[in-house]
C-alpha cells in the first residue's frame, strides 16, 4: 500500500524519471547491495536525464528543424568536402551563440547545407538554447502575412527571442522593397542579442550585389558578416545517385 501511494505521489508530481527508476530497482535484487546514497543518487540521475530528453524533444519540435534528424556526429568529412573538423568542433561548444556571434554556409546544390545548419541547430537544441529552421522565402511569407493581420511587431518580437534563427535557401529569389526592410529589421533586432545561421549557394562576397540596395547592404552585412563563421562546402552533389561503375 505504501509503495502504491508512493507511486501516485511521484505521478502527481510528474517525477516520471524517478518513478521509473525506483521501479527498476525494486525489480533488480542486486540494488539492494547499494547503500541508501548510492540508490538514491541513481534515481535523481534519472530524473535528470529524463527531464533533460522531454526539453530536448520540446526544443526540437519546435524548432522545426527541415532534417530532423541532422547531428553533429552524422556530418560526412569526406576530403572533398572541404570541412574542417576543428572547427565544427569550436562550433559545437556554442559558445558562439554565448557571444552572439553568427555562421554563414555556402557551397552548389545538394552538398549539405541544409543538414550543417540543422546540425547546429540540433547542437543548439542540446545545450539549452531554444532554435527555429526557416527557408527564407517562407519566413518572407510570414513577415508579409503578419503586417496584414497586424502582428507584425509579435512575429518580429517572437523571433528576436529565439537564441538562433536558421535561415536557409538564402539568396534563391530576388529580393523586393518589402523584403530588404524586413531583413534588416529581424537582424537588426539580434544584434548584440542573439544569432543566425544563415546558408545558401549565394557567398558572402556576393550578399552586396543581391541586396541591390548599398545603404540597406550595409547594413544588413554589417550586422552578420564581421561576427560570422564562414562554412564554404564543397564536393559533388550528395542528391545524385551513386555511380554503378
Amino acid at each position: 500500500m505504501l509503495n502504491e501511494e508512493t507511486e501516485d505521489k511521484l505521478r502527481s508530481m510528474k517525477l516520471l524519471g524517478m518513478l521509473g527508476s525506483w521501479n527498476d530497482q525494486r525489480s533488480i535484487p542486486a540494488s539492494n547491495d547499494l547503500a541508501f546514497d548510492e540508490r538514491f543518487g541513481l534515481i535523481v540521475d534519472a530524473e535528470q536525464l529524463s527531464r533533460d530528453n522531454r526539453r530536448l524533444k520540446r526544443s526540437l519540435t519546435q524548432a522545426k528543424l527541415k532534417v530532423s534528424q541532422a547531428c553533429l556526429e552524422g556530418i560526412d568529412y569526406a576530403a572533398n568536402r572541404k570541412l574542417d573538423k576543428a572547427v565544427v568542433a569550436q562550433l559545437a561548444s556554442c559558445r558562439w551563440i554565448a557571444e552572439t556571434q553568427h555562421v554563414t554556409i555556402t557551397g552548389e546544390t545538394g552538398t549539405g547545407k541544409t543538414y550543417l545548419a540543422c546540425a547546429l541547430a540540433h547542437q543548439a537544441c542540446r545545450k539549452g538554447y531554444r532554435a527555429l529552421y526557416r527557408r527564407m522565402p517562407r519566413l518572407f511569407h510570414e513577415l508579409t502575412v503578419a503586417r496584414a493581420d497586424g502582428s507584425y511587431a509579435r512575429l518580429l518580437a517572437r523571433l528576436a527571442k529565439t537564441h538562433l534563427l536558421v535561415i536557409d535557401d538564402f539568396g534563391v529569389a530576388p529580393l523586393t522593397d518589402q523584403h530588404r526592410q524586413d531583413l534588416l529589421e529581424l537582424l537588426d533586432d539580434r544584434y548584440d542579442a542573439s544569432s543566425v545561421v544563415i546558408a545558401g549557394q549565394l557567398p558572402p562576397e556576393k550578399w552586396h550585389e543581391y541586396i541591390d540596395d548599398p545603404t540597406l547592404a550595409d547594413a544588413i552585412c554589417d550586422r552578420v558578416l564581421h561576427r560570422a563563421h564562414k562554412l564554404k562546402l564543397s564536393g559533388p552533389s550528395k542528391r545524385k545517385p551513386a555511380s554503378k561503375n
